[in-house]
């Protein structure tokens, strides 16, 4: 009986292994944790030849994958393959036509793969309301896969591949770096094929420049005492935030009230965005640094994400300090190409009509478009007559349309282009209002905190179609957004914070939710503790005997276990 025990049990442990699961790998449960110490036990072998430790890690990260995503493993190598080549291609042909020629078919291969999946039911359902017809779309990459393997994938369903909009990213960055001359190609696939599917950040980020870590590729492995320390104090802190924070607010109070806004107050709405602005950022952060930290134990240094974004006393500042990859991508790849705060050019034009294609086909309204492209021919007339007027609005369409596409970047979705406008909006008037505003000067600390103020309730009021425009549970994040449903969620938060606030139920609401409001506030106080000090006390702990570190990471792992809720949250950022 004690055999069959044990048998049952090993049989359990290790059942996530050779069955592919029904949800991701994940930081967050114990088979992430029994694949890393295989890896780190495997990893022990080939870490100081660099060629067998490139292909060691691209393997394990292909089969991380697969458990993840399961044969959408076929496109990360579609990705890798094509943009390796297209690279070599770009580094070969001396003349700049073709060059130019091969990014433009490596930007094009990566953004229909990426359309494909992640926009295929939107461009179907706004066709069909527009021309009145009845096409569905077709899952060609299932049919083919049925084809070849003899599987039976559901060729009427397109899922979205988890991390397809990260790791896209990453191998368009790497052509372009290529054509820019900031970087030489690979010289080996393999070692190609590692910095793609690189495992602790392929889901979720963050997005790393091929310029920033395939240097690291070549470079031996070194892992000091303090870096290791680093490492686990970074993993502590992210599974506390995703735990502790993260998954709390959200199962017992955020998603609740967003789930049906009516039922509550405007006061419990407004307490709910808050809620919510810790939550995404406790919950995306936490990921990133769980990365940094297992990436880092493996030798290799991950871009910081996050700085502290509610400290930001101005829209563009708390751009500077959220999903910092995201960001420098978008402005180094897109903004700055348009023509930055130097005017327009071309690809303005071109990314601008992109956008107004996306709302009109989200919209299917003629008279809509209509209207866009009267305000765009009005605007270039009065550029054409006020020159100074020209280089003004040029600048800022140009923040307006990263903004926008940004926000698109998330979803073909109302609430996301909204999301993004608004923050772009956000920008744009603060570049305006600081020219004049009495309160600009930030030595003085009651103007810095009267900016923070305004920044986080602004930044916090745009969640509101930022969160209605999220699903959050794993039965949604294979599945299109129900574009009506975001919608008239929105409104209904709206419609309660301005008509049905009701400060009257105050007392009743801080009654009810009080442990809520505690963690939300704990939460904060954490994240406004100066940077100093958690420079100084991650430090600290990095410095500790082993022994030490130890037996925190096991109170931390009893802490988990104690308040974790008995509903798996994904990550947020899974589903973009």
């Amino acid at each position: 009986m004690g055999d069959f025990s044990i048998y049952q049990f090993l049989k359990w442990l290790f059942s996530p292994f050779y069955t592919q699961g029904e949800h991701p790998m994940i930081f967050t449960e114990y088979p992430f944790w029994i694949f890393f110490l295989l890896v780190l036990f495997g990893y022990g072998f080939v870490y100081k030849r660099l060629r067998l430790r490139s292909i060691f890690l691209f393997l394990v990260s292909i089969y991380f994958y697969y458990k993840t995503s399961g044969f959408f493993f076929a496109i990360l190598l579609f990705s890798t393959v094509s943009d390796f080549l297209i690279g070599q291609r770009i580094y070969q042909n001396l003349d700049h036509l073709k060059a130019k020629l091969w990014l433009a078919v490596s930007v094009s291969l990566n953004l229909i793969v990426l359309i494909y999946f992640k926009y295929a039911y939107f461009f179907a359902d706004s066709f069909n309301a527009i021309l009145g017809s009845s096409w569905h779309p077709i899952n060609h990459f299932a049919l083919a896969t049925n084809s070849l393997t003899g599987s039976s994938f559901r060729v009427d369903q397109i899922l979205l591949p988890i991390g397809i909009s990260f790791y896209t990213f990453q191998t368009m960055s790497y052509a372009i770096d290529i054509y820019r001359k900031k970087l030489k190609p690979v010289s080996h696939i393999i070692d190609f094929g590692f910095y793609v599917s690189f495992f602790p950040q392929l889901v979720a980020g963050p997005i790393v420049r091929a310029s920033e870590f395939i240097p690291q590729i070549y470079k031996p492995y070194e892992l000091t005492k303090k870096e290791f320390g680093t490492a686990v104090f970074w993993i502590l802190n992210g599974l506390l935030k995703k735990f502790l924070l993260a998954d709390y607010i959200a199962v017992n109070f955020v998603d609740r009230v967003f789930d049906n806004p009516s039922m509550f107050s405007g006061l419990e709405n407004l307490m709910a965005l808050y809620g919510y602005s810790l939550q995404v950022y406790a919950d995306f952060s936490g990921y990133t640094d769980m990365a940094i930290g297992i990436a880092l134990i493996m030798g290799f240094h991950l871009p910081k994400n996050f700085n502290s974004p509610y400290k930001a006393d101005n829209c563009g500042n708390f751009w500077k300090r959220w999903h910092i990859s995201l960001s420098t991508w978008l402005k180094d790849y897109l903004y700055i190409p348009m023509g930055g705060n130097r005017g327009g050019s071309l690809f303005s034009a071109v990314a601008l009509g992109f956008i107004v294609l996306f709302i009109f086909l989200i919209s299917g309204s003629w008279p809509l478009l209509f209207s866009i492209l009267s305000v765009i021919f009005l605007v270039q007339l009065l550029g054409e007559i006020i020159p100074n007027l020209k280089g003004w609005y040029l600048t800022n369409v140009n923040i307006m349309i990263t903004m926008l596409l940004g926000g698109l970047w998330h979803g073909a979705s109302w609430n996301f282009v909204l999301w993004g406008g608004l923050n772009g909006l956000g920008i744009v008037v603060y570049k305006i209002w600081r020219k004049f505003s009495p309160w600009e000067n930030k030595k003085r600390w009651w103007n810095r905190i009267w900016g923070i103020i305004l920044t986080f309730n602004f930044v916090s009021f745009t969640r509101i179609w930022f969160r209605s425009g999220s699903a959050n549970s794993w039965e949604d994040l294979d599945e299109g957004h129900n574009i009506l449903s975001e919608w008239f969620t929105a409104n209904d938060m709206l419609y309660q914070l301005v008509y049905d606030f009701n400060w009257g139920l105050i007392t009743d609401v801080f009654t009810a939710y009080y442990k809520v409001i505690l963690v939300i506030t704990l939460g904060f106080i954490i994240h406004f503790i100066p940077e100093n000090i958690k420079i100084w006390y991650r430090n600290y702990f990095a410095k500790q005997h082993i022994s030490v570190q130890i037996l925190t990471s096991l109170l931390v792992v009893f802490l988990i276990y104690q308040i974790a809720s008995t509903s798996l949250q994904p990550f947020i950022y899974f589903q973009f």
